[in-house]
């Protein structure tokens, strides 16, 4: 019971007091029922085993196209590359030696006559320095000193005969171009009016005459030549005892060792402008010819195209040979000459004065038996030799 006398029953809706009821709510729908919230089992990670699914990857490019078979990979050949250079050095080797043939000028030198000398052991050449001026300006006659006076004929300022033996040193020989000898159809004469009478046929029968040595090869070379082949090397190295100076051959040389140019060792193997004249212009062709060919077989113009080839150039193009020779029959030449060489000239006996003018006379006592060795392919005896 409460204080206020009211017992704790409840009331019932029709006694409770009508500012506590509630007006009913027309057609009020009861709350909807509330299910109770379920929540899902905990789960626990399960490897998965399922396999990937396959990759798809695009079709080739070449699908549809008939197969192939594979290529088989280039294989690499390094002597095959060696051997196209083999062969193009060989191909460029030949064409050169092929065009300096063709450079040379050819003459008819060698020819046949009755009673001419018989086969000789060895190989023998007779190598010519003409004072032919046909090539020159006036400018280069004035610059090489070749003027004077001259009748127009052709003649020869150097003759050498040089014999290659089978075996042993080869041998240069200076036949003096004043040696009184005998030219057939002339009678006696100097040396050199042979080739000013009959050119170098004449010339080449003469000593073949004289000496009774057979000439196999034959070599001339002009005033022009000659001085283009020695500047193309570069020049020449010789050593003079004493000075020279003659103004007809443009010569002003101090001694002792110097390189001479074109011009310079031109008038040297020409000036008798030294005491003994004419042995001495024959010594000095000798030095010049040794100096020549030891630097145009020196390792520094051979291992060198470019020294090389101007001056296999210069030489050809200034040459004439005769008919049956080649420029292998050259370069066969300057290789034999490239070592010691013996240098000489032929015995001498004395000077005369002819009809002819002043002329050199050989030792009719030595000179049948130094010419007898040449032709026999012997050593000349030292007792014979003139240095």
């Amino acid at each position: 019971m409460h204080r206020d006398g009211r017992g704790d029953q409840p009331l019932a809706y029709s006694q409770m007091p009508r500012e506590h009821v509630k007006p009913r709510q027309p057609h009020a729908q009861p709350p909807p029922r509330r299910e109770p919230i379920r929540h899902a089992p905990t789960q626990r990670p399960v490897p998965h085993h399922d396999s990937l699914p396959p990759r798809r990857t695009p079709p080739p490019a070449d699908a549809g196209r008939q197969p192939q078979p594979p290529r088989r990979r280039r294989r690499r050949h390094p002597l095959r590359w060696f051997t196209v250079l083999v062969v193009l050095l060989v191909v460029g080797l030949v064409a050169g030696i092929v065009h300096l043939d063709n450079s040379l000028t050819r003459i008819d030198a060698l020819t046949s006559y009755s009673d001419r000398v018989g086969n000789t052991p060895g190989t023998n050449w007779l190598l010519v320095g003409s004072d032919s001026r046909g090539d020159l300006t006036p400018e280069q006659e004035q610059e090489l000193a070749t003027g004077g006076d001259i009748d127009g004929t052709e003649r020869t300022d150097t003759i050498m005969l040089v014999h290659i033996p089978g075996s042993g040193p080869t041998t240069m020989v200076s036949l003096p171009r004043d040696s009184y000898v005998s030219i057939p159809g002339y009678g006696k004469d100097k040396l050199n009016a042979s080739f000013a009478l009959g050119g170098p046929e004449l010339l080449v029968q003469t000593v073949e005459q004289a000496t009774g040595v057979r000439i196999d090869h034959y070599a001339q070379i002009g005033f022009g030549g000659f001085a283009s082949v020695v500047d193309t090397l570069g020049g020449i190295d010789v050593c003079l005892d004493d000075p020279i100076v003659d103004p007809l051959a443009g010569l002003d040389l101090p001694a002792g060792c110097q390189r001479l140019t074109g011009p310079q060792a031109l008038g040297f193997v020409r000036t008798r402008a030294t005491p003994r004249a004419d042995v001495d212009r024959m010594n000095h062709q000798r030095i010049f010819m040794s100096a020549l060919l030891k630097k145009a077989t020196s390792m520094g113009t051979l291992a060198n195209p470019f020294a090389l080839w101007p001056m296999a150039t210069g030489v050809a193009g200034s040459l004439k040979v005769d008919e049956g020779d080649h420029i292998w029959n050259l370069a066969a030449l300057g290789w034999a000459m490239r070592g010691d060489t013996v240098t000489t000239s032929v015995p001498i006996g004395g000077f005369d004065d002819t009809d002819v003018g002043n002329v050199l006379l050989w030792d009719k006592a030595k000179a049948p038996d130094f010419f007898d060795a040449l032709a026999n392919d012997r050593p000349i005896p030292e007792d014979l030799l003139t240095r």
